[in-house]
């Protein structure tokens, strides 16, 4: 595995589940295929696998009863009728029930943002709705089941007509219905769990996902606390051997947060160990500039940073946020003003572009800049004159959800938020420098930086907490001596204090 810091987040989603609307509505269309108005080539099982229907009576039977149950699952325009508090069917009757479960318990209604609470302690008519939306599932599960065991039966018999395309498309089948089978197991459990004993494995929460106050999905969500130990069941000890790389997977000298993040814990022998040091010098290369003088939140005085900074660099900057809305807001406030400068500039979540050719853009053109989130932050390679400075709006500190907290409590507090952080801030120092000739800043909009996540930067990297103004006359090329008492160094290892040419900080 490269980039293997994402190996715990990639287990994460693997090992999860999810019943929500979106997720329903994608199985409904799966079997029985586009209905109505809808457009699409997707076809439904019954087009699909209409030979094996003809040929075999029992398959026949089993598409047709599978089709059936799945009418009970949301069809189109469920969002608009959940909001309307008119379900159709047991699933969203049940979505229904979340919903208002959700908004009587969370906080923060009116904000626009999405909506999370505890899946503990559920109301009554929660657990009322639950009861028929098992039986739904287990309605649609059955007939899945039987027509998986058909299509196995027909392989093997191998009729005249099963020829290659015949095969691969069977065996698309199985492996579709399978994946989904287990899918809606994963879902029945999930319900049957609704009002019993919490499991301290597993981590359960309702949501209902916003954006901008517009509602996109509703549903329960299901997460392992842990999700590198099926990891580690799953696919480290099944494998002869098992690779993990990446630049920020260890958090300084220590290994234990790799270890618990890559699964091996769960292994019974313990992993070797491989440290590389980096080969640029980053000491005369980058500089950190941790800027003092912004007020936290004030937007107008974020995009007036980003502007004065990115003309101050003449573009080549990749700007990196926490939030979608606030990158929206600064891209809005100063993509003219920067364009009249001749500095064109790029944003992930506003311009129609994919990310990838975004990204290619940018590189193509040295006076252009670039803003993003997490994408950006940990996937870019930029090397040369096109990115020349890194600006970040502030500490990446985790979001606050359910699934965090429940993490947060059992990984050590404070110290697991610590780590995410100086892993993040890593990443992003890392777009940076990317190969022996590059040089530029790294500018963090963070006036409450704790001087003890600094260290996540290189050895021998100058950190200076600067204003503004002086932040801007350095990136600009003005590598004029602080004034005493304005930038101080911040508390980080001697030799990280020393600026070529100017002496002691």
């Amino acid at each position: 595995f490269d980039e293997g810091h994402h190996l715990f987040d990639a287990a994460d989603s693997t090992f999860a589940a999810a019943l929500t609307g979106q997720e329903t509505i994608e199985l409904r269309r799966w079997i029985i295929g586009p209905e109505a108005k809808a457009r699409g080539r997707r076809r439904g099982l019954s087009a699909r696998l209409s030979d094996v229907a003809s040929y075999d009576e029992e398959g026949g039977l089993a598409i047709e009863a599978a089709a059936a149950a799945a009418t009970l699952l949301p069809a189109d325009g469920w969002l608009g009728r959940l909001g309307e508090s008119l379900p159709l069917g047991p699933i969203e009757r049940l979505l229904s029930a979340v919903r208002a479960t959700v908004y009587a318990r969370a906080d923060a209604q009116d904000a626009g943002y999405g909506l999370e609470t505890d899946a503990g302690q559920p109301e009554p008519e929660l657990i009322d709705a639950a009861r028929p939306a098992i039986e739904a599932l287990e309605a649609l599960m059955r007939p899945m089941a039987k027509l998986r065991q058909r299509l196995a039966a027909v392989m093997e018999d191998g009729p005249d007509w099963l020829d290659g395309q015949a095969r691969a498309r069977i065996e698309g089948a199985i492996a579709g219905l399978t994946q989904r089978g287990q899918l809606v197991a994963s879902w029945i459990a999930m319900l049957a769990r609704l009002g019993g004993p919490l499991d301290p494995d597993f981590v359960d929460w309702l949501a209902v996902d916003r954006v901008e106050g517009r509602e996109l999905d509703i549903g329960l969500h299901r997460h392992w606390l842990d999700p590198s130990r099926p990891l580690a069941e799953t696919v480290l000890k099944a494998a002869h051997g098992v690779l993990v790389t990446s630049a920020t997977l260890r958090d300084g000298e220590d290994w234990s947060g790799a270890e618990a993040r890559a699964g091996t814990v769960h292994l019974d022998n313990s992993p070797r160990h491989v440290s590389v040091p980096s080969p640029f010098d980053y000491a005369s290369s980058a500089e950190v500039l941790v800027v003092t003088d912004l007020k936290r939140g004030d937007v107008a005085q974020l995009g007036q940073a980003y502007h004065r900074l990115i003309a101050a660099a003449g573009g080549g900057t990749l700007g990196l946020f926490t939030a979608i809305s606030r990158l929206r807001a600064v891209h809005a406030r100063i993509a003219d003003r920067l364009a009249r400068d001749g500095l064109p500039l790029y944003a992930q979540h506003v311009d129609p572009i994919d990310t990838g050719t975004l990204v290619d853009i940018f590189r193509d053109d040295p006076r252009a800049s670039l803003l993003g989130t997490d994408a950006l932050r940990d996937g870019v390679d930029v090397p040369g004159e096109s990115l020349r400075l890194v600006v970040m709006e502030g500490v990446p500190w985790p979001r606050p959800t359910v699934l965090h907290a429940a993490r947060k409590a059992a990984g050590g507090g404070g110290v697991y938020d610590d780590r995410i952080v100086r892993a993040r801030l890593r990443q992003a120092f890392g777009r940076l420098i990317r190969s022996a000739e590059d040089r530029g800043h790294f500018v963090l909009l963070g006036a409450a930086t704790p001087s003890r996540l600094l260290d996540a930067f290189p050895g021998g990297v100058p950190v200076l907490r600067v204003t503004l103004d002086e932040a801007i006359a350095r990136v600009a090329g003005h590598q004029a001596p602080i004034k005493p008492g304005t930038g101080t160094a911040a508390s980080v290892p001697e030799s990280a204090r020393l600026l070529p040419g100017l002496g002691e900080r």
